[in-house]
Parts: structure tokens; C-alpha cells; sequence
């Protein structure tokens, strides 16, 4: 079965590690390799990037391992 993943390309994602204090934009290349390094797992990267992409739309803070995800914030 293949999974299609459409991305709101003008969604804008901030990370932030637990050992930093402030929030970066980080692109969709670097979220994947974050998020795989968090889970030891590239098959669930993709997957776990388009529920945190999901969360973050509806204002939440999404923590994964040490890295939180937000959206960034207009204006």
C-alpha cells in the first residue's frame, strides 16, 4: 500500500531542543532527519512528521524525545 502525504507547504515549523531557549524554523528535510534521529526509526518519520504537522495546526506543542515542534507563529 503506498501513502500519499500532502504538506501545507506554507506551514512554517519551529524546533526547539529541551537544552535550547530558543525556537528555530527548521525545513522539512532537517523535521524528517530530526525526527528519525529522536525515534531510531526512518520508516515512521514521515508519518510522525504529518501527525506533528496536524497538532501544530491546531495550536498544540508537540514533544518528540527532546525536540518540541510548534508552529511558527505570524507576524
Amino acid at each position: 500500500m503506498n501513502l500519499i502525504f500532502r504538506y501545507d507547504t506554507s506551514m512554517k515549523i519551529e524546533t526547539q531542543y529541551t537544552y535550547e531557549k530558543i525556537w528555530t524554523t527548521t525545513n522539512e528535510a532537517d523535521l524528517l532527519r530530526m525526527i528519525e534521529e529522536e525515534t531510531g526509526s526512518a520508516d515512521t518519520a514521515k508519518g510522525t512528521l504529518a501527525y506533528i504537522k496536524e497538532a501544530v495546526k491546531a495550536g498544540k506543542t508537540i514533544s518528540v524525545g527532546d525536540c518540541k515542534f510548534r508552529e511558527k507563529k505570524q507576524g
